[in-house]
């Protein structure tokens, strides 16, 4: 039949970066659902659906994030890779400055990110800035694919996008990345302001002093006799026995002290001897 061509098969690389989500929704954090949810509202579920199989099946061959870009290469049916660039404008320092300081503001941002971890809320540290963290609308985004393809974004664009998520999973902070600032520039300055808050002079004239505590009311020994040795009545005391939040918050805000030999491990060892005892102590309470 004329104009009839086959569908034509993309090639199978050895070396490409297989999805780990075999089955079912892409991204297993929030904020892997965030910027998946934003591709799915730029891209017809045709070209989603062949985009998945192309990142299950290992087409992408490379992930290259930088502050405002990601360059990749995804191997499709002719020889040579095809080329995509995914590109997002960077946040601008003012932006940024104003983000770290809603962070430093919250006490669980602070800790939650110095000890590696994304917060629930953190959008809110944005949205007080003024800008988005996730792309909101199509010209958040610019696209191209070195494919034959005219449709923008295609199934290529769409693979390496559904592999950020991936990759967005495992480290939230390349998301910070991307949009302009790495992990230790804002851990850093993070610590900079959680510090200069607590030695500011004048955040500590703003604390109000406590109210002087009531003088006790004692009853004098010689009255207290007969029911000295009996004890108090503590059924109505309780204590809460809780993992914290976050394990060895102090450390890890104040980050690795000048004594320490530089390559080792410092922070993730403190970490885990701070789980290690809290899990201990645990046990101990919830074992008598």
């Amino acid at each position: 039949m004329w104009g009839w061509y086959p569908k034509s098969k993309p090639r199978r690389p050895a070396h490409g970066i297989q999805a780990k989500t075999g089955r079912g929704q892409f991204g297993k954090t929030w904020w892997a659902s965030r910027w998946i949810a934003a591709l799915e509202r730029l891209v017809d579920s045709g070209r989603l659906s062949r985009g998945r199989s192309y990142a299950r099946s290992g087409q992408v061959l490379n992930l290259d994030i930088q502050p405002g870009r990601v360059d990749s290469h995804v191997q499709g049916s002719r020889p040579s890779p095809y080329k995509v660039r995914i590109e997002i404008e960077p946040l601008n320092d003012k932006a940024w400055n104003k983000v770290i300081d809603a962070m430093a503001a919250q006490a669980l941002f602070a800790a939650k990110l110095l000890a590696g971890e994304m917060p629930p809320n953190i959008e809110e540290a944005f949205s007080a800035a003024g800008v988005s963290l996730f792309p909101q609308q199509r010209a958040d985004l610019a696209t191209d694919c070195s494919c034959p393809d005219y449709s923008n974004p295609c199934k290529h664009i769409a693979a390496v996008y559904y592999l950020l998520g991936e990759q967005f999973d495992e480290d939230p902070f390349l998301l910070f990345r991307l949009r302009g600032r790495a992990k230790d520039d804002i851990l850093a300055a993070l610590r900079a302001r959680r510090t200069a808050e607590v030695a500011s002079p004048k955040a500590k004239s703003k604390q109000r002093a406590p109210a002087p505590a009531p003088a006790e009311k004692f009853t004098p020994l010689a009255e207290s006799l007969t029911n000295f040795w009996s004890g108090a009545d503590l059924t109505a005391v309780h204590f809460d026995f809780t993992e914290p939040e976050v394990d060895a918050t102090a450390v890890k805000r104040l980050g690795e002290p000048e004594f320490w030999k530089p390559g080792s491990e410092f922070l993730n060892a403190l970490s885990r001897a701070y789980a290690a005892i809290s899990q201990a102590a645990l046990e101990q309470v919830l074992g008598e």
